[in-house]
């Protein structure tokens, strides 16, 4: 009988690997999924730290091509935004982290899953939700959320068994992934107060980014991005270096105001500057390949996607069928887009497809146009209008009825 503990190498996650081996008997394997964000360097000293905690044994996995294909490739189709700003950095990294941490559970015959959540935020109901689902028979463990434990308490738990725990090098919690970076700290406790430029670890503030824009193209086919600059690249690949580039150039700041999952508001700071690349350039190519009803479906379901996965609802089954209709509404999205990147700023200078509708060959655009001449507008308008001129007269015939009634 062993545990299986999802693992990050912060506080809590280091916390949970002797405790639980203390509290149960039992063996302790830890998992880190890396969702991007982990360097060579940090994914050793996650491995080294495991070790020395007692873990039983350590798996590193990589998830970032999971995470794209299962997620991100639909936040792109859907031009997921929640809040019209928040790219969604952190609630899908969870699906995959918890499926990878129950693929090794079932390879070790485990018979308790567990995780450092509080039992204050997302994570733990994300967790919950996709673990119960997963795998149901296997018992759930969260010893920070069961004990209530502080973060001096748990130092000096580790600090008991020679553990050294080192000071925090900064005033604001820092989470990275494929898909942006998170940040929290005094600032996000209130929403009066933006984040000072410190606070964001990789993005240059855009005031001293280079005076030069940066100019790229990105290829689209399907709705998925294949290519940089004309260098086919698989879609991780692409992003990672889009989050170079545009990190550079000050690009992918932003915090958000929301609603957390247990119903309180709340406020987090990000940078993620290949996502909001990505979305912009996807969204205008969209804007000339489908039509306007298209498009008009498209927004409020992908709206609806975006809450159901950041509040932990991947699994319903309505996710499916979400899914299935962006993939159809893709079929034509494949071109390509020029964006500029200059001083925090992302500009589309333009756009090309095989599928455009904005097609000269069938409309002359400007003061003529070759699919229809005058008399064909003038007979459309009069048509358009007419149910509100029917409703503007009766609601008059009405009125009029009223006034003489209360005369007589």
């Amino acid at each position: 009988m062993s545990i299986v503990l999802a693992f990050s190498g912060g506080l809590d996650t280091s916390f949970c690997v002797p405790y639980l081996r203390e509290t149960y008997g039992e063996p302790v394997y830890t998992v880190t999924v890396n969702t991007g964000g982990l360097t060579e360097a940090a994914i050793a000293e996650i491995e080294a730290l495991s070790q020395k905690l007692g873990a039983a044994g350590h798996f590193t996995i990589d998830g970032r091509h999971d995470l794209f294909r299962d997620h991100l490739s639909y936040l792109i189709k859907g031009n997921v935004l929640r809040g019209g700003v928040y790219p969604l950095c952190v609630g899908p990294e969870r699906i995959v982290q918890a499926r990878k941490v129950v693929e090794v559970a079932r390879q070790l015959g485990a018979r308790a899953i567990a995780h450092g959540s509080t039992g204050a935020g997302n994570d733990q109901v994300r967790f919950d939700v996709a673990l119960r689902i997963l795998a149901d028979d296997l018992e759930i463990l969260t010893p920070i959320r069961e004990l209530g434990l502080s973060r001096e308490a748990a130092t000096a738990y580790l600090k008991e068994r020679g553990i050294e725990v080192p000071e925090k090098k900064t005033a604001y919690s820092i989470n990275r992934g494929l898909w942006g970076t998170t940040i929290g700290g005094r600032e996000t406790h209130t929403t009066t107060e933006p984040l000072p430029d410190e606070a964001y670890p990789d993005t240059v503030p855009p005031a001293q980014a280079p005076d030069t824009p940066l100019e790229l193209t990105i290829a689209f086919e399907q709705g998925i991005p294949t290519a940089l600059d004309g260098e086919a690249m698989d879609p991780v690949t692409l992003i990672e270096r889009l989050n170079q580039l545009g990190a550079a150039h000050g690009v992918g700041r932003g915090i958000h105001v929301g609603d957390t999952i247990l119903g309180i508001k709340g406020r987090v700071g990000f940078e993620a500057p290949a996502a909001l690349i990505l979305i912009t350039a996807h969204r205008e190519l969209e804007k000339i390949v489908l039509t306007r009803w298209q498009r008009y479906q498209k927004d409020h379901l992908a709206d609806f996607y975006g809450m159901l996965l950041h509040e932990g609802q991947y699994f319903d089954p309505v996710m499916r069928d979400i899914e299935a209709f962006l993939d159809s509404s893709q079929q034509t999205v494949t071109g390509t887009v020029r964006v500029r990147l200059f001083k925090g700023h992302i500009d589309v200078l333009g756009c090309d497809s095989p599928y455009s509708l904005f097609n000269s060959k069938i409309a002359t655009y400007g003061e003529q146009n070759r699919l229809w001449d005058g008399r064909d507008a003038q007979g459309f308008t009069r048509i358009y209008g007419v149910q509100a001129l029917l409703a503007a007269r009766a609601r008059q015939s009405a009125s009029s009825y009223e006034t003489n009634q209360t005369a007589a």
